[in-house]
C-alpha cells in the first residue's frame, strides 16, 4: 500500500468536515417566513389593481425587459443585493435606504420616495435623471417596455396597492 493510501483518509477528513459546517444554516439574508409565491390568478387581480397605465401592462413582455437587469438586480423577497441593490419592496422606499447597500453619494443624498413615475423616468434614463449615480444601464427608451417593468416589478416586487377609501 502506497503512503498516500494510507495517509488520505487522515488529510480528507479535516476537509469533509469543514465542507460539512453550515450545512441546513439559514443564509443572513434569508426571509424568517416563507415565501408566498403568487399564482397566476393573483397576479393578474394584482394587476388590474393598479393604477392606469400600468393595470394594461403586459407581464410576459415586462419579464422580458427585466431580464437586462437580472444581472445586476434581484427581485425576490430576501434576495441578495449584487452590483445594484435587491428590489424586492422597492416602491414606497426612499431612494438610497436599502441597508446594507453601498449607494453612490447621489443616490444617497436623493430626497424622493420611488413610485411608478419616479421609476419610469430613471427606467427611461438614469443619467439624466440623477446625475452622479453609479448605474451603468442606459436605459429603456420604449414607453410600453418601461410600463410593462414596473407593472411586473410591482406584481414581483411585493407592491400592496392602497385600499379604497372607505365609503
Amino acid at each position: 500500500m502506497t503512503r498516500f493510501a494510507l495517509a488520505a483518509p487522515l488529510l480528507l477528513s479535516p476537509i469533509l468536515a469543514l465542507a460539512a459546517c453550515g450545512q441546513g444554516e439559514p443564509s443572513p439574508t434569508a426571509p424568517t417566513k416563507p415565501v408566498h409565491v403568487l399564482t397566476e390568478t393573483e397576479k393578474a387581480t394584482l394587476l388590474a389593481s393598479l393604477p392606469a397605465p400600468y393595470d394594461a401592462g403586459d407581464l410576459e413582455n415586462g419579464r422580458r425587459a427585466f431580464a437586462r437587469c437580472r444581472a445586476c438586480h434581484t427581485i425576490g423577497e430576501g434576495g441578495p443585493d449584487m452590483a445594484g441593490p435587491n428590489l424586492y419592496g422597492v416602491f414606497g422606499r426612499k431612494a438610497g435606504d436599502r441597508p446594507r447597500y453601498n449607494y453612490s453619494n447621489a443616490m444617497r443624498t436623493a430626497d424622493f420616495t420611488w413610485d411608478a413615475e419616479k421609476l419610469d423616468h430613471w427606467l427611461e434614463n438614469p443619467r439624466t435623471f440623477l446625475p452622479g449615480n453609479k448605474m451603468t444601464f442606459p436605459g429603456l427608451p420604449d414607453a410600453a417596455d418601461r410600463r410593462d417593468v414596473i407593472a411586473f416589478l410591482k406584481v414581483e416586487t411585493g407592491y400592496k396597492p392602497e385600499p379604497a377609501p372607505a365609503s
